[in-house]
């Protein structure tokens, strides 16, 4: 992994600095080489490198951890100065001149520009691009590329292939709002079959990130879109085609879920949190962790808020559990208990944030169930 990463971050250096953009030719899942500064990719590698530091950094590699966290601590003002059109509310592809003709979003608004934010989130690890344009660029998806209904832009753009028909809506995987009569030409002119279609894996990354971000309405239209496509009314529901049948990014579906729970695990270190965007007053969901299953739940009663983990499955190591407070509870104090046996607790906050901490580590066992009070 850090060979891998070091051969990028060499790729960085390339024009003699380290400022967090890497330059084309970029190949990637849209079949092409990108040339220029690409906001998707530049932001997928900053999400590389702030994987690259916690992982040297829970290795004890404290060199590459820092040469890591240095970069970052340009990347995002970087792209941000290249990349950020202010007017637009939304990133853009700054194409290299010497390839004017390859394929590429440009000033179109395309859904992948903040992908690396999305992944940082779904591995718990915070922001790596800047939080205000994130989440504008996002609200522009869905200002500019989100409709209910995709007949009447197919319409104009007639190239692509038909994974949403008339009178279904989806997420456009390119719009270009402020040049709507753009007519693409040489070698990019082939990529308008990608960019006027909707592609469910593709939908399901912003989708997700939009639940992160707390646009939650707007990321579940989204989801309902799809799913609506998908329904056996009209397709296979186990099939999201997308570029091809039984194609495995329509997996990305399931960032959708973790999203909504606001799921974070950490196997090694025994942490586990959740932070629900829907009904964070009644929720219950299933969780997944390094060696074991079960369920989450939580209500709030009284002005408290009782949350429990069971185990169905395996067990469940825990050091540290991170919830997030809905509205209308306190946290001043917490009681826990396996089964209904107490067991120690602290309780710590940072704004709407608690972190509840034991003493020495606890093991839930297949069929246990923990129980926290917090007021």
């Amino acid at each position: 992994m850090k060979t891998a990463l070091e051969r990028i971050i060499q790729t960085d250096a390339e024009d003699g600095t380290l400022d967090g953009l890497i330059r084309g030719p970029l190949h990637n899942t849209l079949d092409a080489n990108w040339y220029g500064i690409v906001p998707w990719l530049c932001g997928l590698y900053h999400a590389a490198l702030r994987a690259g530091e916690v992982m040297a950094t829970e290795l004890g590699d404290t060199e590459f951890a820092r040469k890591c966290r240095e970069i970052l601590n340009v990347a995002p003002k970087t792209l941000d100065a290249t990349c950020w059109n202010e007017d637009f509310k939304y990133y853009t592809h700054k194409g290299d001149t010497a390839h004017a003709t390859e394929v590429g979003a440009y000033d179109g608004c395309h859904i992948d520009q903040v992908m690396g934010q999305s992944w940082a989130w779904q591995v718990g690890l915070g922001y790596v691009m800047t939080e205000q344009n994130v989440k504008a660029a996002l609200k522009s998806l869905w200002d500019y590329n989100f409709t209910p209904d995709v007949g009447p832009f197919r319409a104009v753009k007639k190239p692509g292939r038909w994974y949403a028909m008339p009178g279904e809506g989806g997420l456009i995987m390119l719009s270009n709002p402020f040049a709507p009569d753009i007519e693409f030409t040489g070698k990019s002119k082939w990529t308008t079959m990608y960019f006027n279609e909707c592609m469910s894996g593709f939908e399901h990354q912003a989708a997700s990130h939009m639940i992160w971000e707390g646009l939650v309405t707007e990321g579940l239209a989204v989801t309902r879109a799809i799913h609506d496509r998908y329904s056996p009314a009209r397709r296979n529901p186990y099939n999201e085609v997308e570029c091809s049948d039984h194609y495995a990014r329509a997996m990305a579906s399931y960032g959708s879920f973790t999203a909504a729970c606001g799921f974070e695990c950490h196997g090694p270190k025994g942490h586990i949190g959740f932070a629900p965007r829907l009904t964070p007053a009644n929720f219950k969901a299933p969780f997944t962790a390094a060696e074991g299953w079960g369920t989450f739940s939580q209500q709030v009663n009284g002005g408290a808020l009782h949350a429990k983990l069971a185990l169905k499955w395996g067990k469940l190591r825990l050091k540290t559990i991170a919830l997030t407070l809905p509205a209308g509870t306190s946290a001043a104090q917490v009681a826990a208990s396996i089964d209904g046996k107490s067991t120690p607790a602290n309780l710590s906050r940072q704004a709407n944030r608690i972190l509840v901490t034991f003493p020495s580590e606890i093991i839930i066992p297949t069929g246990a169930t923990l129980a926290l009070r917090i007021s």
